[in-house]
């Protein structure tokens, strides 16, 4: 996946990370958007067609990936890179988000060899909401209808709920002793079953996270 279709998924993601609420309010506004829409709109009389301008040059010094219109065309800005951990901030709906972002660094399925869409880890700070370091997994398929994930960090398990393609912790009373365990481990490996069944294992360096977290609590103050 490209660096800006990962920004992409990564807006995207972030509008999702949000309560259930929000979620389903954006659908049904879409929904709603998109009936009104179809409606076929009162005929005009034909006119002359004007002539084509050209298009106007895109700038080669230009690398900030174009958001999905959903966030308000908000652009996900790198404000630091640490070990693998990136740390970014965004502003969908105009509000601010500060968050860091990995990658992991092995993937397996069972049975192996199934396709998937790459998955994605990010803590993010939250300020209009009053959300600090929430943790989610953006595991890359829908996840089996009832079933866990699960996030394995430094000895510790803690137990992740599904909500389309994602994982957040069951108990939020948990979630501070996972980013304390997260900041100090060498690993984090998330385990999720697909829709279909296929079991996914994936390993999360955490070399740089705290680092990029300290970073983001700054960014996040102003």
């Amino acid at each position: 996946m490209s660096f800006q279709r990962a920004m992409v998924v990564l807006v995207a993601a972030l509008m999702v990370a949000g309560s259930a609420d929000a979620v389903l309010a954006q659908t049904a506004q879409s929904k709603s958007q998109s009936s009104k829409a179809a409606k076929p709109a009162p005929k005009a009389a034909p006119a002359k067609p004007a002539p084509a301008k050209p298009a106007p040059a895109k700038s080669s010094k230009s690398t900030a990936p174009a958001a999905p219109a959903a966030a308000g065309n908000a652009e996900p800005s790198l404000i630091g890179q640490f070990g693998t951990w990136g740390a970014y901030t965004a502003t969908p709906n105009g509000k601010k988000v500060c968050f860091a972002l990995a990658k992991p660094s092995s993937s397996k399925t069972n049975p192996p060899n199934r396709p998937r869409d790459p998955a994605y880890a990010f803590i993010s700070t939250r300020p209009g909401e009053k959300v600090t370091n929430e943790v989610s997994i953006m595991i890359g398929y829908g996840v089996k209808p009832g079933s866990e994930g699960s996030v394995e960090v430094g000895g510790a398990r803690f137990a992740m709920y599904s909500q389309g393609d994602g994982l957040w912790i069951k108990n939020a009373a948990e979630e501070d002793r996972l980013v304390d365990a997260l900041r100090k481990g060498a690993d984090a490996v998330v385990k999720g079953t697909s829709a279909k069944g296929t079991e996914t294992t994936d390993v999360f360096p955490l070399k740089g996270l705290s680092q990029a977290l300290d970073r983001l609590a700054q960014e996040c103050r102003r």
